[in-house]
């Protein structure tokens, strides 16, 4: 089945664009409001997989949906969308549980490759968001990774094969997917043959400056 998903902005032309893009691959796109109070009317009443929100928006901003759905218990996974650069909301919306951060300006180059994170229940934030904050603490999960898995990841996210990986870190492609599978079980991913690559970018801004 498609992935379920409501989108909700008060600008219509961003809201047309990025249902138009999410239709053309395969969306399920059930619902669309230009508000928040209309965005947590409809997640409440259709509990989508994801709902993806602007920050600002009339009657509730987009984290301010993201609570009230917290504080109701629905599952539904949020990713906002905004032009805001700031650590405030960045915090906050950590806080919160939001699954993704998407800036505007590159929202149709990421937010397929962010819904594939979510789905993997792998958060999401736009790269460009953590240079700009300079967000460099390692992520929880990555903590459990040896020196050689973490190097296998950062490698993985620079698309490289296992036969370039073991040539570079000096074993054989056997050994390079040994790491992988245990890559996959610290970080509970799934056995899907693309789930480190899809991770890996996901984290491609921390991982670029992992030495």
């Amino acid at each position: 089945m498609p992935t379920s998903i409501i989108i909700a902005d008060d600008h219509p032309l961003i809201l047309k664009g990025l249902k138009d893009f999410l239709l053309e691959k395969d969306f399920n796109v059930i619902a669309s409001a230009k508000n928040g109070k209309e965005a947590f009317t409809l997640i409440h009443a259709h509990q989508p997989e994801i709902a993806i929100l602007d920050i600002q928006m009339p009657y509730l901003t987009g984290l301010q949906v993201a609570e009230k759905c917290k504080e109701a218990g629905l599952t539904t996974k949020i990713i906002i969308i905004t032009f805001e650069k700031s650590e405030d909301i960045y915090n906050e919306a950590k806080s919160l549980g939001i699954y993704g951060y998407i800036l505007k300006e590159f929202a149709i180059e990421e937010v397929e490759h962010c819904i594939a994170n979510v789905l993997e229940e792998k958060s999401y934030f736009s790269p460009e968001l953590i240079e700009y904050l300079e967000i460099t603490q390692t992520p929880d999960e990555l903590k459990s990774l040896t020196v050689t898995e973490m190097k296998v990841l950062q490698l993985t996210a620079k698309n490289k094969t296992a036969k370039e990986i073991g040539a570079l870190i000096g074993c054989s492609n056997r050994t390079v997917e040994k790491h992988k599978s245990h890559i996959r079980s610290k970080l509970k991913l799934s056995s899907n043959a693309n789930s480190i690559a899809i991770y890996a970018k996901g984290q491609e801004e921390f991982l670029s400056k992992y030495t």
